[in-house]
């Protein structure tokens, strides 16, 4: 062991966050077992590694005896006393072994510990470096597309990872050397490393896009009510502003509409509504149900109502297949029943008419 080894463990601490402590046990460890391989499991050894002389030593440990029955493990009192008179029976003698083969033992047991050790300190890093961004978005660049199951392998600065299938936006394309941002929603501790579940298609990419883009929501003058999303085909965001002097629909939208587009074009032209969250829910549910116009919402229940529209607007408040309808529901957090206004509104309060 010369001083390019202690060097080694100092790089290792530093590029890699691996205690060298850690790594001198590890490697203590392996010396011993590397030993008694060679020599015997019988063998009683201990080493010795001194960072600070730059210095490694294997020791022989025997036990001070009467009778000496195993020469490998045992010294008389006798010879221990030649060693030194402080010995007594009971007592452990060490020996500084100069094995000709130690310094081959050695490297190898080293360079194996510190291999594992760069590989856990690579694993440990991931997996730090992925739960602090656990619901957060990150860019990767899209190394590989599979044709045969359609996933994209993707290089995330910390390791590759794979965008599935089913979690990209429908429709998308990718080429190798492709920015994009995903969102990263799960997490796993795996022997092997960090299993990471990347998604373009969770309402969570929406979300984090905005409070990147928008200025006033990253400093919470702005607030993210909710969000609902079908992926590559529409979203609503509904949003709140606790400044009266904010509007937090156009702040949102931006001049001439450059926030919206940009994070529009993030999500490959996804439709997004943007929507006035409101404390009174027959507002709320109005402004939902957008682009269609509201003739009146009555609430039916705790979390239910039956909104009523214009003929006419009735197939754009429903949505194609039910889309608007059903996207304003999970935004509210309310059963939607739509009825066409037909000159009546049932259990209309009164005054509302």
């Amino acid at each position: 062991m010369n001083s390019e080894f202690f060097t080694a463990l100092e790089l290792l601490e530093k590029e890699k966050g691996i205690p060298a402590d850690y790594m001198i046990e590890k490697i203590e460890a392996a010396l011993i077992s590397a030993y008694k391989k060679e020599y015997g499991n019988n063998s009683n050894v201990r080493v010795v590694i001194d960072p600070a002389k730059k210095d490694v030593k294997l020791l022989q440990q025997k036990e001070v005896v009467e009778v000496v029955e195993d020469p490998e493990t045992q010294i008389s009192l006798e010879d221990a006393k030649k060693i030194a008179k402080k010995y007594k029976l009971g007592m452990t003698v060490e020996f500084d072994l100069k094995t000709k083969n130690f310094r081959r033992l050695s490297a190898a047991a080293a360079k194996s510990v510190i291999i594992q050790g760069i590989r856990e300190g690579e694993r440990r890093r991931a997996q730090e470096a992925y739960e602090n961004k656990h619901e957060e978005i990150i860019t990767a660049i899209v190394h590989r597309y599979d044709p045969d199951t359609g996933n994209v392998v993707v290089d995330t600065g910390n390791g590759y990872a794979v965008l599935p299938a089913h979690e990209q936006i429908p429709g998308e394309l990718f080429h190798a050397g492709d920015q994009i941002k995903v969102f990263v929603q799960e997490v796993n501790r795996e022997s092997r490393g960090p299993l990471v579940t990347l998604s373009r298609v969770h309402p969570g990419l929406v979300r984090r896009l905005f409070e990147l883009e928008i200025p006033e929501i990253a400093d919470g003058i702005v607030i993210i009510k909710g969000v609902a999303r079908e992926a590559g085909s529409r979203s609503k965001i509904a949003v709140f502003s606790r400044d009266p002097e904010v509007d937090p629909v156009g702040a949102c939208i931006g001049a001439r509409g450059a926030r919206i587009g940009t994070i529009v074009d993030e999500v490959r032209g996804e439709k997004i509504d943007i929507i006035k969250y409101s404390e009174e829910p027959e507002e709320f549910i109005s402004a939902a149900l957008a682009p269609a116009a509201i003739k009146a919402v009555v609430m039916t229940g705790d979390r239910a109502c039956r909104v009523y529209v214009e003929p006419d607007q009735l197939s754009l408040a429903i949505g194609k297949e039910g889309q608007n309808a059903r996207l304003a529901a999970r935004l509210t957090g309310c059963k939607i029943d739509i009825k066409a206004y037909t000159g009546e509104i049932e259990d209309l309060p009164e005054g509302e008419a």
